[in-house]
C-alpha cells in the first residue's frame, strides 16, 4: 500500500492540533493509503509538542520532529521533508486555511501521473486589502526580474512524489524560499483552484515586518537582477552629469554666467550619495547570505523525534521473525 506523508510545521498552535486531526481524519479514512502525519515543532512555548505527542488517530500515524529552538517555517518545513517517508508527500499549514478536503484530489491528479499537485488560491478574500495587494505586486515583481518563474497565488500546499521530494531536498542553502525551491526543481505539475478560507483557530505568526524579510529573501535567492540593476542606475547617472556638466559649461561660455551654487550643489551631493546608499545596502544583502552559506551552518537542529521508534522496532522484530518462518 503507498505511503502519504504530512508535513505540518507548527509553532504555538495548542489549540489547533485536535481541529487540524479532526478535519483530516475522515478525509485519510477514505484514501486507500497508508498515511502519516509528521508534525514539526518549530520551538513553541505553549505546549503544542504535550498536545501532539499524547494525540491519537486510527486512521494515520502521528509523529514528531521537534526543533531545539525557533528555525522559522522554511526550516521546520525542511526538517518535516527530510523525515518524511512516504510515496507522496503533503506539506501543509494547521490552521485550516489549506483545505484538507482537497488531499484527495491531489492523490487522483497524482496517481494518474502528475509528479507535482500544487493548489492555487483563486480568491483571497479572507486577507486584507493591503495583503492582498502587497502579494500581487511580489509575483509581478518576482516573475519580472528571475529567470524562474512561480505561479501567483500558490504556497506550500501541495502534493509532491517521493522523487520531487527527494530533488527539492538537495538543494541546502541556509535562507530558504521554499516557494521558489519548489519551482526550481520543476517535474510535471498541475494546479488545482480553491478558496482559501480565513483562518478560524489561533492567529498567524507572520507580520508586515517578517513578511517583508521573506520577499527580501525570495528575491536575492533566485535573482542577481537587483545587483545588476544598479550597473545600469549608475550608467544613467553618469550620462546625467556629463549632459549637466555640458550645459554648465555651454551656459557660461555664451551667457557668461556662473556656475549654480549652493542649493544645485546639495541636490546633486544628496542625490548620488542616496543612490550610493541604496547600492551599497543591496549589496549588502547579496554579501550578508554569502556570509551565511560560507560557515555552513545546519539548516536546523532536532531536539527529539517522537512515534519513529515504532517503525525501528518493527522492522527489528521482522528481522527477528523472519529466520523462524524460514524454517
Amino acid at each position: 500500500m503507498p505511503v502519504l506523508s504530512i508535513v505540518v510545521p507548527v509553532f504555538n498552535e495548542a489549540q489547533s492540533i485536535g481541529v487540524f486531526l479532526e478535519r483530516v481524519s475522515p478525509v485519510i479514512a477514505n484514501l486507500k493509503l497508508a498515511c502519516e502525519v509528521i508534525f514539526v515543532d518549530d520551538g513553541s512555548t505553549d505546549g503544542t509538542s504535550d498536545v501532539i505527542a499524547n494525540a491519537s488517530c486510527t486512521s494515520m500515524s502521528i509523529r514528531l520532529v521537534r526543533l531545539s529552538r525557533n528555525f522559522g517555517k522554511e526550516a521546520a518545513l525542511t526538517a518535516g521533508l527530510e523525515a518524511s517517508s512516504g510515496d507522496a508527500v503533503i506539506p501543509m499549514d494547521v490552521d485550516l486555511q489549506d483545505p484538507p478536503e482537497l488531499i484527495a484530489e491531489f492523490v487522483r491528479l497524482w496517481q494518474s501521473g502528475y509528479e507535482v499537485v500544487y493548489g492555487q488560491r483563486i480568491c483571497r478574500n479572507s486577507d486584507s486589502a493591503a495583503k492582498r495587494s502587497s502579494a500581487g505586486l511580489f509575483y509581478w515583481l518576482f516573475n519580472r526580474v528571475s529567470s524562474l518563474s512561480i505561479e501567483p497565488n500558490v504556497g506550500d500546499f501541495r502534493l509532491m512524489s517521493r522523487a520531487a521530494t527527494d530533488a527539492t531536498l538537495q538543494l541546502r542553502e541556509r535562507n530558504r524560499f521554499m516557494k521558489g525551491i519548489f519551482a526550481w526543481v520543476g517535474f510535471p505539475a498541475v494546479g488545482v483552484p480553491y478558496v482559501r478560507p480565513s483562518r478560524s483557530i489561533g492567529n498567524t505568526k507572520f507580520n508586515y515586518w517578517k513578511l517583508w524579510n521573506f520577499a527580501l529573501d525570495g528575491l536575492t535567492s533566485f535573482s542577481t537582477a537587483p545587483l545588476r540593476i544598479w550597473t545600469y542606475v549608475g550608467g544613467a547617472v553618469t550620462c546625467g552629469a556629463l549632459l549637466y556638466v555640458a550645459f554648465i559649461i555651454l551656459q557660461t561660455l555664451i551667457f557668461g554666467r556662473e556656475v549654480p551654487g549652493y542649493a544645485s550643489l546639495m541636490v546633486v551631493v544628496l542625490l548620488l550619495g542616496a543612490v550610493q546608499l541604496v547600492s551599497l545596502g543591496i549589496i549588502g544583502e547579496y554579501l550578508g547570505r554569502l556570509y551565511m552559506e560560507a560557515k555552513q551552518r545546519p539548516i536546523y537542529l532536532v531536539r527529539d523525534r517522537i512515534g519513529f521508534e515504532s517503525e525501528v522496532s518493527m522492522a527489528a522484530e521482522e528481522a527477528a521473525v523472519a529466520p523462524g518462518v524460514a524454517s
